[in-house]
């Protein structure tokens, strides 16, 4: 049965000499792996420019539930970037969530909140002119919330731990090791009151940045034992240097 539906492009992988596989996070069906000629010749149907990170699709599409690489018929890009794919910032900030997302989203069922959520974001970023170093920071722990996670600063006090497994800020240090010492948490809870509106006032230093994404991914790993390196993490990082 054919379905139109919208997709985000989360990774691309060869499969064979003549196809590739594309993981999609869809509205309709949740996380889905896609089975897609390799481009060749002047007529594409299907031109590599199509998938790049994040790149947010319309799509016709096959789906049978009981298969585990459905088939694309048609796609075009939903949304053309006007940035994104130019700018030396924006564009390893894309390809870092894009893989971020891939890495956790293993079964991830379809979540129209966190759909549009993605979708809205990746549309303030294409048009944030300035003061974007901490978009990728905000993205993270916002996206948290849509997964059932995110932290309760209601009880932080000075000098708090930040239980991880619990997402909670305590008084007194949790007896596992899935924990920020008091530094850190002052730090995360800071993060906490960042969003896409404000993000521009707050400054940090490149360690201070480099350890704030480090105790996030720390905390996603408590939650998602999927999340291993990152390779475009080095990459990302450069861009502060």
């Amino acid at each position: 049965m054919l379905h139109k539906i919208r997709g985000i492009v989360l990774h691309s992988i060869n499969y064979s000499d003549h196809h590739k596989i594309i993981h999609i996070y869809t509205e309709n069906f949740g996380r889905v792996s896609y089975l897609v000629p390799k481009s060749s010749g002047k007529k594409q149907k299907f031109p590599s420019s199509l998938f790049y990170p994040f790149a947010i699709l319309e799509m016709e599409v096959e789906h049978q539930n009981l298969r585990e690489i459905q088939k694309i018929k048609e796609a075009k890009h939903a949304l053309l970037f006007s940035s994104i794919l130019f700018d030396p910032v924006k564009m390893p900030m894309v390809m870092f969530l894009a893989e971020f997302m891939y890495k956790i989203l293993r079964d991830e069922q379809p979540n129209q909140l966190l759909f549009n959520f993605v979708c809205q974001s990746l549309q303030i970023l294409d048009l944030a002119e300035k003061g974007i170093a901490n978009f990728h920071l905000v993205f993270m722990i916002r996206l948290s919330s849509f997964l059932g996670f995110y932290p309760n600063t209601e009880d932080y006090v000075e000098n708090s731990f930040f239980d991880m497994r619990h997402g909670i800020f305590v008084r007194i240090k949790p007896n596992h090791p899935n924990f920020l010492s008091p530094g850190d948490s002052r730090y995360f809870r800071l993060l906490l009151r960042m969003d896409y509106e404000n993000m521009s006032a707050f400054t940090f230093n490149r360690q201070e940045r480099v350890n704030i994404i480090h105790r996030i991914l720390e905390y996603y790993r408590v939650h998602f034992s999927s999340l291993m390196e990152l390779k475009s993490l080095e990459i990302l990082q450069s861009i502060f240097d």
